[in-house]
């Protein structure tokens, strides 16, 4: 997610490493962990792939040189093929996924907005599903874990109805359950 993240910025414009990383923490620390470690080998490992490039390098007046990165059209595909791939991955990580890309839905078309937004909602349906059913229900005894469930089910009631209202603003056909 932080390549999906790091491409989907740098295709708005050109960034140096601290600036991508606060713009990273700003729009996605709520959804994915944003680690100052992991930015800059990310960023050589895009630029060794052809996928981002150097523009520039800007002096520091006080501190060190600052490269300022840009993505490259090979780049751009890669971003796209990433936002509309399908992954087989939990439930938390789906969650911080859409929440990624959401953060890109502007930069798409409104038939691509389209196929990510109903995948997210057969996700919430299912995930429903599976909280509710009588076999998830019957494997808890505990009325702290029954909370929890019932916490669960509430929070993804609710994205689902925020899903709904994302759809009507933005046109998007309605999915049957």
């Amino acid at each position: 997610m932080l390549e999906l993240a790091t491409l989907g910025l740098l295709r708005r414009e050109p960034l140096h490493g601290y600036r991508l990383t606060k713009l990273l923490e700003l729009l996605m620390g709520s959804c994915i962990s944003v680690n100052y470690g992991a930015i800059y080998p990310l960023l050589r490992r895009l630029e060794r792939r052809g996928d981002i490039s150097s523009l520039s390098i800007q002096r520091g007046e006080a501190g060190p040189s600052r490269v300022i990165y840009q993505i490259t059209p090979q780049g751009q595909e890669r971003w796209l093929r990433l936002m509309l791939a399908e992954y087989r991955e939990s439930w938390v990580n789906s969650r911080a996924r859409f929440m990624v890309m959401l953060c890109f839905f502007g930069d798409l078309t409104p038939q691509q907005r389209q196929i990510l937004w109903q995948r997210r909602v057969h996700q919430c349906q299912q995930r429903l599903a599976q909280l509710e059913s009588w076999e998830t229900q019957a494997l808890l005894n505990d009325p702290y874990q029954r909370l929890a469930l019932q916490r669960a089910v509430q929070m993804v009631q609710q994205e689902l109805a925020w899903l709904q209202e994302l759809a009507q603003q933005e046109g998007l056909q309605q999915v049957q359950a």
